[in-house]
């Protein structure tokens, strides 16, 4: 079974992602790798890192010539601005020593004072460099390998941002898969015109006050098969598998599954997806997405739908948050590390990647196979047998 780990710090010399659990014959690049981390860096909104931060990676293990081996495969994402800066490389070296400058100005919002408390550090900066979004580079890694094998059997995944601040897309038509291009072409990752000018007025208004915004991200799975997922125990049902995927994700605070909020106030008879039967395809159909491609903790074959909602960051430009400070124990504002006005176009790129891991994961628990013929075999054998 699929499964992955990733380590490093924000401000330290690299990532590390390993991911275990793919099958020998998959064709891979390091490119493949490479352009799901620049899409991860792209929106509106976002910091000066983004302009420099290059994300070069080192296929470590795992892949030769281009076709994955069945071994675990080791990934390294540079960071380059330890390597321009002598800053970090005293502020994160390993050797013995102490910092000249100890944060203790916790950030209300951030995982800096819960962190310093549980593990009894004097420093946010023990705590913030691990929490920071920047370990999402290494998931992105992770799940750019996870999207090359669910295209093995055609399975698509994208995302688009919905809202962000108080400007939503209300247009009810989804993407498609051929409309993944113009949606990263937008500046906020929007799909439809009229809102992304919405989204950038917002972000340029909040930019002004030195504040920050969240938002709210779908993402999209195309061509599931039927079954994954489980309704037999409780930590194998797939939504609940999404659910905390998702809910892992820096700054997320809320997952929806299709339209799981706006159903809880509907009545029964308008809340279900109805079952058709397709003569053309030989297949049941719903002619609804209510329940969002999931029924009983499984996928239904129909389109997957899940939206991630993101609170604004907690470090802001213009600090203005309210804290105390752990040593003198006075009020002040917390401090401030550079920061995005907004990280939600990027959010989604995340999201995309973390469902992209659990759909794969559980591709390889149903239909399992050492290589990826083989897998594509027994995906191929299932569906001859629904059909």
């Amino acid at each position: 079974m699929l499964r992955y780990l990733t380590a490093g710090e924000s401000h330290g010399q690299a990532l590390v992602v390993i991911v275990e659990g793919l099958p020998a014959g998959m064709l891979v690049t390091a490119k493949d790798i490479s352009s799901e981390l620049a899409r991860r860096r792209l929106g509106f909104g976002r910091g000066p890192r983004q302009k420099f931060e290059e994300d070069e990676i080192v296929l470590l293990s795992g892949i030769r010539h281009g076709r994955t081996l069945g071994s675990p495969v080791a990934i390294e994402i540079k960071n380059s601005e330890w390597f321009r800066s002598d800053v970090w490389h005293e502020e994160m070296s390993p050797e013995p020593g102490k910092t000249k400058k100890p944060l203790t100005q916790p950030r209300p919002g951030h995982a800096d004072l819960t962190g310093m408390q549980k593990y009894g550090f004097d420093d946010a900066r023990d705590v913030l460099e691990r929490a920071s979004a920047r370990e999402t580079a290494a998931r992105v890694a992770a799940g750019a390998l996870a999207k090359v094998l669910l295209a093995q059997i055609d399975v698509f995944v994208m995302s688009h941002v919905l809202q962000l601040g108080s400007a939503r897309n209300e247009n009810p038509a989804r993407p498609q898969r051929t409309d993944l291009s113009k949606i990263d072409d937008s500046s906020v990752r929007c799909f439809d015109l009229q809102a992304e000018a919405k989204m950038i007025q917002e972000i340029e208004a909040a930019a002004k006050d030195g504040d920050s915004l969240g938002g709210i991200v779908e993402v999209l799975a195309y061509g599931l098969p039927v079954g994954l997922g489980s309704y037999v125990h409780w930590d194998r049902k797939l939504d609940g598998l999404l659910a905390q995927a998702i809910m892992s994700i820096q700054a997320v605070k809320g997952v929806e599954i299709g339209n799981g909020f706006d159903v809880a106030s509907r009545r029964g008879s308008e809340a279900h997806d109805a079952i058709t039967w397709d003569q053309a395809d030989n297949s049941y159909k719903r002619e609804t997405s209510l329940a969002g491609g999931t029924e009983g903790g499984m996928s239904t074959g129909e389109m997957l739908v899940v939206r991630a909602a993101m609170k604004p960051l907690s470090t802001l430009n213009r600090p203005t948050l309210k804290t105390v400070d752990m040593v003198t124990k006075q009020e002040t504002v917390s401090f401030k590390e550079r920061t995005d006005v907004t990280a939600v176009p990027a959010m989604g790129v995340v999201a995309e990647t973390m469902v992209a891991l659990v759909l794969a994961q559980e591709a390889q628990r149903k239909f399992g196979g050492d290589s990826v013929d083989e897998f594509k075999q027994n995906v191929e054998n299932f569906a001859q047998r629904l059909r």
